[in-house]
């Protein structure tokens, strides 16, 4: 994606949003009336407002009193443990978007929006303006500042909880695409060269990637 003139030139390593805003759209019926998996996407890149209201609509703070003493989000998590982290892989480089301050934190200056589909996943990936890459960590499972149940330390547990967590926070990418006329297709990726380019720890496993842009294979 090219970012807007904004942000573009900043060269930050930490990259501030706009706060996030209202905007004309459809109703949430009508968003799940239109909703859908589009995987035609321009290369148009998204105004540093719609990224912004994006990555709030999926999984941002929306209460400072949530459960357990910590803010609530957009999506809920098990135990309020927010286990997974939303990536966003740009033309200028992979950030990781900090929902407590709503601002992106660069991790990586490649742009890794190619590896961000599995092989065989071909054209998309030179023109989607950005990718989403859902990270799980399940060292915040374990030590989840909630319920202190047995089973989130127990893999197969671990594994339904970040699972589900992943599929509300893709849901409501999907819902704001939908609101705002936007294309969104929730997909595999390439797991290993993510997992390596983002510099994950071992407590940190990549899930699954989402294209959101501007509906259309037509160039800018």
């Amino acid at each position: 994606m090219e970012r807007s003139a904004s942000t573009q030139a900043s060269g930050q390593s930490v990259l501030p949003l706009p706060p996030a805003a209202d905007e004309p759209g459809v109703s949430l019926f009508q968003a799940l009336q239109r909703r859908q998996t589009v995987r035609e996407i321009s290369a148009r890149p998204l105004s540093d407002q719609q990224l912004s209201n994006l990555l709030w609509s999926a999984c941002g703070v929306n209460r400072s009193n949530g459960p357990f003493g910590m803010t609530g989000r957009t999506a809920a998590s098990a135990s309020n443990s927010q286990e997974v982290d939303v990536y966003v892989a740009l033309a200028d480089g992979a950030y990781r978007y900090d929902a407590s301050t709503h601002h992106l934190e660069r991790v990586c200056s490649r742009d890794l929006r190619a590896y961000a589909l599995n092989p065989g996943q071909h054209g998309i990936e030179v023109r989607a303006p950005l990718q989403l890459i859902y990270v799980a960590d399940v060292d915040r499972l374990e030590h989840t500042p909630g319920f202190k149940e047995p089973g989130l330390k127990q893999a197969d547990v671990q594994k339904s909880y970040y699972f589900v967590d992943t599929g509300m926070i893709a849901q409501n990418v999907y819902l704001y695409a939908a609101a705002h006329a936007l294309a969104a297709w929730f997909h595999h990726c390439d797991k290993p060269s993510l997992a390596r380019e983002l510099k994950l720890r071992p407590t940190q496993q990549v899930l699954f990637a989402q294209s959101v842009g501007v509906p259309g294979a037509q160039g800018r």
